[in-house]
């Protein structure tokens, strides 16, 4: 199983749209664990507009665990077969053990505050 988390300088980007990369854990969830890490750079344009959904979901990607991010970008991604977890913060390693712990669930919290037209 993969799962995506929005990246920046080994940390959850609070603001999903602008992350500067998604680190990609393969994980068994039956162990707990780690199996791999790879990351993708991100892709130009706030989040819910650019091809990341499809990329992540091309990738085999189940779960996104997040700090932060509108609810078209939530609609998005839920269209895509992908669930979101916000309100995650901290080292994406962390961030993804808790994960696998079953200590993370979905704050709910979306981000009204944009410059952009990037919610619906």
């Amino acid at each position: 199983m993969k799962i995506a988390l929005p990246s920046r300088q080994n940390s959850i980007d609070d603001h999903f749209g602008h992350c500067e990369y998604y680190t990609i854990f393969t994980v068994d969830p039956n162990r707990k664990a780690i199996l791999d890490e790879q990351t993708i750079a991100s892709p130009a344009g706030c989040g819910c507009k650019s091809n990341i959904a499809k990329t992540l979901s091309e990738m085999d990607v189940k779960v996104l665990l997040a700090g932060n991010m509108g609810q078209g970008a939530v609609n998005v991604l839920h269209a895509s077969g992908i669930e979101v977890v916000r309100g995650c913060s901290g080292n994406v390693k962390e961030v993804a053990l808790r994960w696998l712990a079953g200590s993370l669930l979905d704050s709910g919290d979306s981000c009204h505050a944009h410059e952009h037209e990037c919610h619906s």
